[in-house]
């Protein structure tokens, strides 16, 4: 008892228990992109200038560096969430799903560590 409908335990149909892992990445991914967002504007909005110098110099505060490179996984990491269900769910062809999760993740982890160096770059860099 308590396995589900007859039919369904003839089937081998059930939970997989993996859902609620991935599920729970997304949303806590999405509530630290708020936040890290809303710091970031808040801090941003409250800069005396917006020129180069200025921002450049808000950047390079080590808080505000920190944000920005919170932020950069976070969103990378709730993109790739994102588009891993959406290719789960379309892409049928074994084959083509391994191959789209793999550029997938490929464009994921670059795109985030194209982002950190950068942020590193501006963090480190001396006062010009």
């Amino acid at each position: 008892m308590g396995n589900g409908t007859e039919l369904g335990r003839v089937r081998g149909l059930g939970s997989a228990h993996h859902g609620a892992h991935h599920w729970l990445l997304q949303r806590f991914t999405a509530v630290g992109n708020l936040v890290l967002v809303l710091f970031l504007v808040v801090s941003l909005a409250l800069l005396p200038g917006y020129d180069f110098v200025s921002v450049r110099g808000w950047a390079q505060g080590a808080l505000v560096a920190t944000a920005l490179a919170l932020l950069i996984v976070s969103t990378f990491w709730h993109a790739r969430l994102g588009l891993q269900v959406m290719v789960e769910d379309y892409v049928h062809t074994p084959g083509n799903r391994f191959a789209m999760i793999l550029l997938l993740n490929l464009a994921a982890v670059g795109g985030a560590i194209f982002g950190l160096v950068s942020v590193a770059r501006i963090a480190f860099s001396g006062a010009a």
